[in-house]
């Protein structure tokens, strides 16, 4: 029985404490039954700057590569050789290097028998358009294939076998007319073994046409060593009928030339005699060869063909005229000879740019350094063997840098173009880097749940900066010197207007519409609405438990007696 009271006893002082405790706890003192107690902060002039922290590699925004002549151009494969041998590499990684500092040599030796192969192409092409417009070579410059072809005398002579006329039509690799140069002609004569000792390359001649009455002289510069049969019978015996002969003899042929008077022509038959040496210019013979020779030809003679199906538009010269080299002989026009102009002209232009780019890479076999820098990558080594346009290496410039960054879909407000940045290296301790932003993505792309925006910084470098280094990009959202700041927590939205809860000296709160300006993660500048001075509400008992006190748990952030803060931070990272 006694133990029973003596629990009852224990549970009654149980409640009596508990509900002592929980009065004294919840029931506020009698000081403060008359209103709450307010946490204030003064609105402050300071400085206060606003921007955005990204972080993201460098990379070098001017490059250049080491590269191999050749490779491919804008209209396909560059002419040139199939690959070049690494003669010396002048380089290694981290080397800074000047514009037109020699890098990598190399080697081609095929590239000069190229270059000399394509040289003899293109005066072959030159040549052809030459004589197919009628121009010297030295002159092409100036071809216009509207006008069509005009063929000219390629030598000096004159015109024999005119076969066209004024409006006839032509075909291509028609005979025009020969070009003969008749001052010099040409003779054939078949001498019998024992004529062919006694005569020797350079010896003077003596020719008697039976149409004049002296001699001309010739001079012998060719002979056939090789002896030919010919029937007797077929052979112009200088004896006539009495000389004849039958059956076949063995001959030489003999080529001989000498000075035309204008009066030789071809299929004369002269009879041949070795003039006598006693007297220098003698036209006495020393002996006669058994057969007469026959006139050939000329010296020089060139065939004019018309080098494409045209129609004569107007024609020079008449039969038998001299002429000079390059005088105009016939004009032809027409759409096929319009288009064969085009084609050789275009094929000419081709095998100049061809040779052009050939010779560009001869003198660029001393690979040399495009820009200032310093070398990034370098796999050249001496004795490899390198295909054309190969990349053998890369040059970046440090002066000169970008950063790419991501900024989320808040922050990229505050980021625009032109707006000054700074930069830090963790690599490069205590030392600061100017940037400038150059590109803000209007785009946003979602990675995990975060809408990130793409922002191009220009990094103004120096010489220990390289590429991919870690770097933090402080960009530059605006600042404001002797500014008004007002802690945020005093800063709550009504109506979609800010405002604060100013409190006035004689204790009573009033609500005030404020226009702000800049904001970063502790104060916001106001524009107007408020004074220097004014004490704002940043917090009161009213939002604590009775128990709760400013003084002891300071849970109301800037609680009197507290300092102001001017709010220099930076935005959110």
């Amino acid at each position: 029985m006694v133990r029973r009271w003596v629990v009852l006893l224990v549970m009654v002082a149980m409640v009596w404490g508990g509900g002592t405790l929980a009065y004294r706890l919840l029931v506020p003192d009698s000081g403060d039954a008359g209103g709450p107690v307010y946490a204030t902060e003064p609105v402050v002039r300071g400085d206060i700057s606003v921007g955005v922290d990204a972080t993201g590699p460098l990379d070098p925004a001017e490059g250049g590569a080491i590269v191999a002549p050749g490779g491919w151009g804008p209209t396909g494969p560059i002419p040139g050789p199939s690959s070049y041998v690494v003669e010396e590499v002048l380089v290694q990684e981290g080397n800074a290097v000047q514009p037109g500092q020699i890098l990598v040599r190399l080697s081609a030796s095929e590239l000069r028998e190229q270059i000399r192969t394509k040289e003899e192409q293109l005066n072959a092409d030159r040549q052809s358009l030459a004589r197919l417009v009628g121009m010297s070579p030295e002159n092409l410059g100036n071809v216009d294939p509207s006008r069509g072809i005009t063929l000219r005398t390629p030598i000096p002579g004159r015109v024999m076998g005119l076969s066209v006329r004024e409006g006839q039509a032509l075909t291509q690799g028609q005979i025009v007319a020969r070009v003969v140069d008749d001052s010099r002609f040409r003779v054939t004569a078949k001498l019998l073994p024992l004529e062919y000792q006694r005569v020797s390359v350079g010896q003077r001649m003596l020719l008697k046409f039976d149409e004049f009455d002296s001699f001309t002289e010739g001079v012998i510069v060719e002979m056939s060593p090789d002896p030919v049969p010919e029937n007797a019978a077929n052979l112009p015996d200088v004896l006539g009928e009495a000389g004849s002969q039958s059956g076949y003899v063995f001959v030489h042929w003999v080529t001989i030339e000498g000075q035309n008077r204008g009066l030789i022509r071809p299929g004369m038959d002269p009879i041949v005699a070795v003039a006598s040496e006693q007297t220098s210019g003698s036209q006495t013979p020393a002996s006669y060869f058994r057969y007469r020779a026959v006139v050939e030809g000329y010296a020089a003679e060139e065939q004019i063909l018309c080098g494409a199906t045209a129609v004569a538009t107007r024609v020079y010269v008449k039969e038998m005229q001299r002429v000079n080299a390059g005088d105009a002989i016939v004009s032809l026009t027409g759409e096929d000879a319009q288009q064969a102009v085009t084609l050789l002209l275009d094929r000419v232009r081709q095998q100049e740019a061809e040779l052009r780019q050939m010779v560009a890479q001869l003198d660029n076999l001393d690979i040399r350094a495009t820009m200032e820098g310093i070398v990034a990558t370098i796999e050249a080594r001496p004795g490899m063997v390198v295909e054309p346009g190969r990349w053998m290496g890369h040059i970046f410039n440090t002066a000169n840098m970008r950063m790419w960054v991501q900024v989320d879909d808040i922050d990229v407000l505050q980021v625009r173009v032109g707006a000054p940045v700074r930069i830090t290296v963790d690599a490069v301790p205590n030392q600061t880097f100017a940037g400038e932003v150059e590109y803000v993505g209007m785009m946003g792309k979602d990675e995990s749940g975060v809408t990130h925006f793409s922002v191009t910084i220009k990094v103004t470098g120096g010489p220990e900066l390289r590429p991919g280094m870690q770097a933090t990009a402080h960009i530059e959202g605006g600042s404001a010197e002797d500014a008004l700041l007002v802690p945020l927590e005093a800063i709550f939205e009504e109506d979609g207007q800010a405002k604060v809860e100013v409190l006035l000296p004689n204790g009573i709160t009033k609500v005030v519409p404020v226009d702000l300006g800049l904001m970063n993660d502790r104060v916001a500048e106001v524009k107007s609405g408020l004074a220097e001075g004014d004490q704002v509400i940043t917090g009161s008992t009213a939002d604590l438990l009775p128990s709760q006190t400013i003084e002891s748990d300071g849970l109301l952030p800037g609680g009197s007696g507290s300092e102001p803060d001017t709010g220099s931070g930076s935005g959110p990272k």
